[in-house]
């Protein structure tokens, strides 16, 4: 339903308002819808054009087609050891069980995965998981998954609505009702009213010069939404950097190449001709674990013993032509358009890149309910699953597993609000107010102090960190903040540069959160790699938490990770051991 308010703004109402149209969104849309709410999805770009879509290589689910030892609670030991135990042990619990229905039921609603000669669905390696449990559709399985959602999606009946930017949660009386957005084409304003509103916003990765998110994509803005509104953010300074982005041309630097091309058999070189992961993990090689594969090129990239782009070479060749257009086709028609490469003839020069944020929005492991009443938070913006170092694979079954969850349990909140919480013009109003404040001639270019904000990340806060650094970071970032005036909006220069103006805000916040965050965890562990702490510290397997002041201030604090449930405990006992005091640092 849609209103004119006398804020003198539109108002549409719906029961459940989802902000984000990637595969967390679209699926907690679908279990929403399918729980009897009416539904609205907010999206920065049209809704098949989600983050989601590239994400190539594949999903996890332990199906046994392949390998029939595997197991739901396999999945669930591997998930936590290779979190550096640091998951919320029920959230990995909950994906690893429900993976294998969350998988078949896409594959259920038309998605193409790769099939068996008997119809079941295929499954390859990813690295550092037991067994073959990756589904994959080619290396396109997130673009053919966020296809299948949205067809469903629309099907039920969901309204999206596309292209508009949300800057501010409404928050009536302690409970979130809804959103205030703009149309990022023409500046129209509404306000989106809901009785429980789910975010879907994905992950912080573009504060870093080098990595693999879409410019306009992956501030953090879910993160900074939540965080005003009243949440905890946690484990801000797990960020997972991606062992193999492209290093050239410079338009296409941090463009992820698949770790299907790792699963698939690539092999990493060295400028001397080495295969150098024999120096770092010699048993599982270049199926290591992201975080000591990305180590390990950064390691040989910074000892001289990198390509002239300043990468390591990553080799796919020997596995044959007819192979690599069967199994990365995309990958293959990428580097031609990219580089004039072959994939099948020559390596790629590749280095690593920011690329997934394992930490974000404290919730609550079944519901994924935030601390406000009516606020719910899914897929990369969620904290909770993946710990210091996430499994390939796990991030799509963790948009379908939560999303689900989310979904269904805002429907739920929902109709016990019955529309009662439902905001005041004024509030409205006064929301509005605050977006007219940032408006007006600007003095200095967004642009520009975005890159700034990256270059701090990348050089204070990237792949090897120390408090001096760290600290320096903070302090840089005051300057930049310092310099964001006033923007320049409207028929000129186009709406987009509000919302541009707006990312760098949240990208602030999310910045100073993740490191205030690494600078209180005084360890190596995972992603978090401290050259002035180089040894894990088991008195560190705890959560660190952030929150904002009513002032502005963040304050940190830490708790233990929870306890992982007794019948599960046998499962982490006797899954292949991990060393996890075994450092790359020398």
């Amino acid at each position: 339903m849609r209103a004119a308010s006398n804020s003198g703004i539109d108002v549409v109402s719906s029961a459940v308002l989802v902000v984000g149209s990637g595969g967390a969104g679209l699926r907690a849309a679908i279990a929403a819808r399918e729980n009897g709410a009416d539904v609205v999805v907010l999206g920065k770009r049209g809704r098949l054009d989600a983050h989601t879509s590239m994400a190539a290589g594949g999903i996890n689910a332990a199906l046994g087609t392949v390998d029939p030892e595997d197991s739901w609670q396999q999945h669930f030991a591997d998930t936590m050891h290779e979190g550096y135990l640091l998951s919320h042990p029920r959230v990995a619990e909950l994906m690893a069980r429900e993976a294998p229905a969350a998988v078949l039921e896409v594959a259920g609603w038309g998605c193409e995965f790769a099939r068996l000669p008997d119809g079941r669905l295929d499954q390859r390696f990813f690295g550092a998981h037991t067994w073959r449990r990756t589904c994959y559709a080619g290396d396109h399985t997130g673009r053919d998954i966020v296809d299948t959602l949205v067809r469903r999606a629309e099907a039920l009946g969901v309204r999206f609505v596309e292209r508009v930017y949300v800057w501010r949660l409404v928050v009536e009386d302690g409970r979130c009702a809804g959103a205030l957005a703009f149309d990022v084409r023409t500046g129209d304003r509404a306000a989106f009213v809901a009785s429980a509103v789910v975010l879907a916003t994905g992950g912080h990765t573009s504060l870093w010069r080098t990595n693999t998110s879409r410019q306009d994509e992956n501030h953090g803005e879910g993160m900074a939404l939540a965080l005003r509104a009243g949440c905890r953010l946690m484990d801000m300074e797990l960020v997972q950097f991606h062992p193999t982005g492209l290093v050239a041309p410079p338009e296409v630097a941090g463009t992820l190449v698949t770790e299907a091309v790792r699963g698939e058999g690539g092999r990493l070189y060295n400028a001397k001709g080495e295969r150098f992961m024999s120096r770092y993990d010699s048993r599982r090689m270049e199926l290591s674990t992201r975080d000591r594969v990305a180590l390990a090129n950064y390691t040989e990239i910074m000892s001289g013993r990198g390509g002239p782009n300043g990468g390591v070479f990553l080799d796919v060749s020997h596995r044959g032509r007819d192979h690599i257009l069967e199994r990365l086709p995309t990958m293959h028609r990428q580097l031609l358009a990219f580089q004039g490469l072959d994939i099948s003839k020559e390596p790629m020069e590749i280095a690593p890149t920011a690329h997934y944020s394992m930490g974000g929005i404290a919730v609550d492991p079944d519901t994924h309910a935030t601390d406000v009443p009516g606020l719910f938070a899914a897929g990369e913006c969620a904290a909770g699953l993946h710990g210091a170092n996430r499994l390939g694979g796990n991030s799509l079954v963790d948009t379908l597993v939560f999303g689900r969850r989310s979904g269904a349990a805002a429907a739920a909140a929902a109709r016990e609000q019955r529309g009662d919480a439902l905001p005041r013009s004024r509030d409205i109003a006064e929301g509005n107010s605050d977006l007219d404040d940032l408006i007006g001639r600007s003095t200095e270019d967004v642009g520009t102090l975005q890159r700034q904000l990256r270059e701090v990340m990348w050089r204070n806060c990237g792949v090897l960190r120390d408090e001096t650094g760290l600290r320096e970071g903070l302090g840089r970032l005051e300057e930049i903040r310092s310099a964001l005036g006033p923007v320049d909006a409207g028929a000129e220069n186009g709406w987009v540069g509000l919302g541009r103006a707006l990312d760098l805000r949240a990208a602030l916040l999310t910045a100073e959160a993740t490191l205030r965050c690494a600078i209180e965890r005084r360890e190596t562990r995972g992603c978090h790699n401290r050259s002035d702490h180089r040894n894990l510290d088991p008195a560190m397997q705890r959560n660190f938490y952030a929150r904002q002041a009513p002032e502005g201030a963040l304050t940190v604090w830490s708790e233990p990770v929870p306890a992982v449930a007794d019948e599960l405990m046998p499962w982490l006992e006797s899954a292949r051991e991990l060393d996890l005091s075994e450092r790359l640092l020398e």
